[in-house]
Order: C-alpha cells, then sequence, then structure tokens
C-alpha cells in the first residue's frame, strides 16, 4: 500500500489523542499503591499529586525532568500528528518550570496496514517541533502494534527551587490560561467527517516553551498543562493537590473558532464525558448549562498552560479560594 492507497489516519485508532487516555478515575485507583516513594529527599516530584512529569535532584543545584506521552492519531496528516505528539510530549517538561534537551521516539505501528512511509512522516514532524522546541532527539523505540501510535520520552533540566508544581496554590491567586479550549471537539468533528481546522492545529503545535518562560519570570510556583482530564479534571487535581478551591468564570474563557458548533452538533468525546463525570462529586456548578461543563471537560490534546499566578497577554479565567468545609474542589460561576 502506498500513501497515496491509505485511507484516513483517524480511522485505524478507536480514540483521538489524549482523549484516549485511561479515564482518571480508573488510573488513580491503578496507581494508587504506587505513590510515597520518597527515596529519599532527592525525588522532588512523584507519583504522589498526579503532577505533569517526575523531578529529581542532581548534582551543581540542577533538576532532572522525566516525562512520556503518546496517544493514536488526532488528525489525517501524519505528519501534523508528529508534530502534535511531540509539542503534547514537551509540554509537560515546560508545565514544570523546565527545559527539554534530549527526547526518544515511542512509535507503535501496524506495519502490515500501513506503509512505513506515512511512520516516517510522522517522525519527521516531531523531530521538527523537538529541533523548534532546542531538543535533541536520539532514537527510540518501536513494536508492531495493530493501532498507530506515536509519542516521546522527554528529559529535560530544571532549577528544583524554580519549579511550577501542582500542589503550590495558594488562595488569591489568579489563574491563567494561555492556550484557548475547544480542541477535543473539532478533533471529534475531524475525525467523524474529514474537515480539517487549521485553527486546532495551529494550537496544538505550539509549544509551550513561551508561556513556561513568561510564567517563571512572574514568580510562578503552581502550573499544570491542560491535557486529555480537560480544564476541571486538570484544574481539580490542582486544587485537591493545593488544598483550595478553584473558582473558574466560564464567560472568561476563550474557545477556538468553531468550537461551540460542533459541540451544539453532537461532537463530544466519551473521554470529555468521562472527565465531567469524575469531577462533578467534587463540582459545585450553580446554574451552569450542562454544555457549557461539557466545553470546560472537554479533552484537550497539547493544550495550554493552567498558571496560578498572571502572565500578560493570557486571560484570567479564575482564581484560587480557600478550600470548602463541604470538600468542592471546583466552583463554576
Amino acid at each position: 500500500m502506498t500513501i497515496a492507497e491509505t485511507k484516513r489516519l483517524t480511522g485505524y485508532a478507536h480514540g483521538g489523542g489524549c482523549a484516549c487516555k485511561i479515564p482518571p478515575g480508573e488510573l488513580e485507583a491503578v496507581v494508587a499503591g504506587l505513590v510515597g516513594d520518597t527515596a529519599g529527599d532527592d525525588l522532588l516530584v512523584g507519583l504522589d499529586d498526579g503532577d505533569d512529569a517526575a523531578v529529581v535532584r542532581i548534582a551543581n543545584g540542577q533538576a532532572v525532568v522525566a516525562t512520556a506521552d503518546f496517544f493514536t492519531p488526532v488528525v489525517d496528516s501524519a505528519y501534523d500528528w508528529g508534530r502534535i505528539a511531540a509539542a503534547n510530549a514537551l509540554s509537560d517538561v515546560y508545565a514544570m518550570g523546565g527545559v527539554p534537551v534530549v527526547a526518544v521516539n515511542l512509535l507503535c505501528w501496524p506495519r502490515d496496514v500501513l506503509p512505513m512511509e506515512l511512520a516516517g512522516e510522522v517522525l519527521r514532524g516531531g523531530l521538527e517541533v523537538a529541533r523548534a522546541a532546542g531538543c535533541h532527539v536520539a532514537g527510540g523505540h518501536s513494536v508492531d502494534d495493530p493501532e498507530p501510535k506515536y509519542g516521546m520520552a522527554v528529559t529535560g533540566l530544571a532549577d528544583p527551587a524554580r519549579l511550577m508544581r501542582n500542589d503550590a496554590g495558594r488562595a488569591g491567586m489568579p489563574l491563567t490560561l494561555t492556550k484557548p479550549l475547544g480542541i477535543g471537539v473539532l478533533n471529534s468533528r475531524h475525525k467523524a467527517t474529514g474537515e480539517v481546522f487549521p485553527q486546532a492545529v495551529a494550537a496544538m503545535t505550539t509549544l509551550n516553551r513561551a508561556a513556561s518562560e513568561a510564567a517563571l519570570a512572574a514568580g510562578v510556583v503552581c502550573a499544570t498543562d491542560v491535557t486529555g482530564f480537560g480544564l476541571l479534571g486538570h484544574l481539580h487535581k490542582l486544587a485537591r493537590a493545593s488544598g483550595v478551591t478553584a473558582r473558574v468564570d466560564p464567560a472568561a474563557v476563550p474557545y477556538l473558532e468553531g468550537a461551540r458548533e460542533a459541540l451544539r452538533d453532537g461532537f463530544v468525546s466519551g473521554g470529555t464525558r468521562r472527565n465531567l463525570d469524575w469531577v462533578r462529586p467534587h463540582l459545585d456548578a450553580g446554574g451552569t448549562s450542562e454544555d457549557e461543563l461539557l466545553l470546560l471537560a472537554d479533552a484537550q490534546t497539547s493544550g495550554g498552560l493552567l498558571v496560578a499566578g498572571e502572565i500578560p497577554g493570557h486571560p484570567v479565567v479564575g482564581e484560587l479560594l480557600p478550600g470548602r468545609s463541604s470538600g468542592e474542589t471546583l466552583v463554576v460561576g
């Protein structure tokens, strides 16, 4: 089979991008027995609070940041899928306040079904984005798999005294979002119809490097990125880890062009619905509509940073409040 004869790439995937993640509630149950590995004082960030990457202190006042991320095709362009997956993997390092140094490819490929030339296009896209980030790509690992998947394991460096972590939020901090939401519903529409949304591809391939640098320059100590668990899911994890309640102003949240129309037309992934179901017991939604909540829980792929602090040029979408005795971590409205 040649590349020209290949059917749409998203047609080989059961889900798309970060929407194919294991549901957060199920995942937390699986890793519950693995937390608490302190291994001395050098493991600065581990599994305990579900942060974006692991961080280990090393010599000379530095810390190593390590992460891995891969997923099924989110767009039909193999080259763009590679770019998106690389930007998404690098994002975990930026979310911790680190700088990516080296990455290795993670490739699963149905070699008897899809041409290897197409895999080359995926890898080319990933390499281009990594180079733009100043991150080396040094080989990787591949397996023959019935379903295509691609991503990277990334290692970076950070100043251990200037980490951004999800347990450092404090009441009174504003919440800033650095990319618009709506990637999930647009990707779902693309998968179902073949319509191409350049605005979604542009958002997903934009590195979070500049946002991370601006956050560090502003003295931010608490941040996360918004990916498969949606804004509400990642904010719930941040608020829970920090012992606070987070308020979101839905009117202040930016969305990509076409996102509301995609929601109206029913292009909502199962991952998005699972996200909302997961946070609902911890949510004071007030009079917010179900549609608005679905957009706030929309499973993003290579989304922006959610920062406890203000970054010039990006909207403030809420604030952190003192923790509620009733236990809600999220308030919308």
